[in-house]
């Protein structure tokens, strides 16, 4: 919900300006009517004036611009005095920062002001604008019309009357009958509430009626403003954001008592940030930031950028946010753990994302480990070292291997310039280009999961067992490597019988992602887009691993599976450790929807 902070006495601990203050300079005699005597016998005189002395430099003479904002329950008695004589006077509060006004009260000491107007500023006194004229005729003094005729007009003559001489008080209401907001947060309320600085002008004295003719002291020492106490209420600016400022520091008078003051800043909720919560925190600007609606209560929170905690603030994007049709316009800031993107999403040059590990984790970004002479330079993006998915290396002609450190079967004389094509009819020797005769030198590997490749029996004279073997660390399969060199025998859709008596465990829609040795065994990676059948293994429309139980050692799976397509595969499982299987039984096939939609049809109705 949108929020609201308490309401204080803004002028607490706050100590205005005044042009003058009496016996600034020097100290001046000045006389008064005690209190009771104005305010129970008007009707009868003022009854016999008290004259005393006023200095500013002497705390028990002293009338101070002080005494107006002190405790006036500690302290009733204490009041403002402006100097003798004067006529216009200016009463200013400043603000540290913005807040919101509710009303005004001053209590004066001497009659109150003929003529006066409450102004405010939003700008830190640059600009003025009034909230109120108050006059005893505000038609001749300001050429307004009295409010008190016209309910709505900016002056009125309710609080201009000299009686009661003393105590007297003016009352200014910023949220009045006339003046009907129903969001307090909307541009219209904050161009009414919010204010940085206060200012009462005093514009023309008046005596009090009981003054007789026969003043035994001078008139001009009855000719002063005088204040009690000044109470400006109101609350901290939070824009519906907060209903707390830091807890209210207190600070001890010399009477001893405690005294708490508003401050400015808010204690912010939503996700918002500043003093007066007027943007979104760090890593919350996926949406344009709004204030609270006082209207409905909607809190209109910030909403967190999706940075896959790789950064620690974003920012607001309007074109970002136009594109996505208005869901999402956050930008994320300084990505790290070597990620980009509008939301730290993919790996940058040179680095490729490790499918084992979720994205939101600060070693999700690998880096690429290609072999500087087997690799291209030209690639799809210049910036590229490897495939920024599967990690592999963007290799020179006729050079192999997820690193681009090796040769192609079929070619020779690994290079600056990659690999060249052997002059023979089958396979070459790598270093010297060596033809060589038959077939025993391309076994076929029938590994079962968890097995060893068994080493090379026939191993030509001139060939290092180092040579034939797989490199100790991870290498990708794939026909696109090749497709002339991977040939294997494909099981293909036979009769419904057929199909049924192959009993598979699974039958699946995937897109293959990539394929890696892990030097027992093979492991591609797919991406499950349909599960047309499921056994013991739970399947999840989701990335996960299958295992071939056949390869070569041309660096292909059998079947064939192609990084980038979609197939539909159909197999067996190992429910013991919950992995799926393919072989040379398995159906593999490219995906068309005929073939989905009639293999759907042969499980639904055909195998029993």
């Amino acid at each position: 919900r949108s929020c609201n902070p308490p309401v204080g006495n803004l002028a607490t601990g706050r100590t205005p300006v005044t042009l003058t203050t009496c016996g600034q300079n020097s100290t001046e005699l000045y006389c008064f009517y005690p209190d009771q005597n104005l305010l129970h016998q008007v009707s009868h005189g003022c009854g016999q004036p008290r004259c005393t002395k006023c200095n500013a430099n002497q705390p028990d003479n002293s009338h101070l611009p002080a005494d107006m904002t002190d405790d006036f329950f500690a302290n009733p008695i204490s009041w403002w005095q402006s100097a003798q004589g004067v006529h216009r006077e200016e009463i200013r509060l400043d603000f540290e920062t913005q807040f919101y006004l509710t009303h005004v009260i001053a209590v004066f000491k001497s009659p109150r002001p003929a003529a006066m107007v409450l102004e405010r500023s939003q700008d830190y006194g640059q600009t003025w604008r009034p909230y109120k004229y108050f006059s005893v005729n505000c038609t001749a003094t300001f050429g307004l019309q009295d409010d008190l005729i016209e309910e709505g007009s900016m002056c009125t003559s309710r609080y201009s009357d000299a009686v009661p001489c003393t105590r007297g008080e003016v009352i200014y209401r910023a949220l009045s009958p006339a003046n009907k907001i129903e969001d307090p947060y909307s541009p219209e309320a904050q161009d009414l509430l919010k204010l940085t600085n206060l200012r009462l002008l005093l514009l023309k004295r008046q005596e009090c009626p009981c003054h007789g003719s026969g003043l035994v002291e001078k008139p001009q020492r009855f000719a002063h403003y005088a204040i009690y106490d000044l109470i400006i209420r109101g609350s901290c600016f939070c824009n519906g954001h907060a209903e707390e400022s830091p807890g209210a520091v207190g600070f001890l008078r010399e009477s001893g008592s405690c005294v708490g003051v508003v401050h400015g800043k808010c204690v912010c909720r939503h996700n918002t940030a500043g003093d007066h919560c007027e943007k979104c925190a760090p890593l919350y600007n996926d949406q344009p930031w709004k204030p609270g609606d006082g209207k409905t209560g909607a809190p209109n929170e910030c909403r967190k950028c999706r940075c896959h905690n790789h950064a620690d603030s974003c920012h607001f994007d309007l074109s970002v946010w136009l594109a996505s049709g208005k869901r999402s316009g956050g930008v994320c800031d300084n990505c790290k753990h070597n990620t980009e993107g509008h939301r730290c999403q993919r790996c940058k040059p040179g680095y490729y994302r490790d499918r084992g590990k979720p994205m939101s984790s600060t070693e999700v970004c690998k880096p690429c480990a290609c072999q500087p002479m087997g690799s291209a330079n030209a690639t799809f993006s210049r910036s590229w070292r490897c495939h920024p998915k599967t990690g592999f290396c963007y290799c020179k002609p006729g050079v192999a291997g997820p690193n681009c450190d090796r040769c192609l079967m079929g070619y020779w004389g690994f290079g600056e310039n990659g690999c060249r094509p052997c002059d023979c009819a089958r396979d070459c020797d790598q270093h010297t280009g060596n033809c060589f005769n038959g077939y025993d030198n391309e076994p076929f590997f029938n590994i079962p999961v968890g097995g060893r490749i068994p080493d090379l029996v026939q191993m030509p004279t001139n060939e290092s067992e180092e040579e034939w073997k797989w490199n100790d660390h991870e290498q990708g399969f794939s026909a696109l490597r090749h497709p002339e060199k991977c040939v294997c025998k494909e099981k293909v859709l036979g009769s419904v019988t057929d199909f049924c008596q192959m009993k598979y465990a699974y039958v699946i829609k995937a897109r293959i992602l990539s394929a890696h040795d892990k030097g027992t065994h093979a492991e591609v990676v797919v991406k499950v887009k349909k599960v047309l059948k499921s056994g013991k293994v739970k399947i999840a429309r989701s990335n996960r691993s299958i295992y071939p139980e056949s390869w070569t050692n041309r660096g292909c799976t059998c079947p064939i599976l192609n990084p980038g397509t979609d197939y539909l595969i159909a197999g067996q499982e190992d429910s013991r450790t919950s992995k799926l299987l393919v072989n040379m039984n398995s159906l593999v096939k490219p995906w068309k929807a005929y073939l989905g939609k009639q293999v759907s049809d042969i499980l639904r109705t055909g195998c029993k």
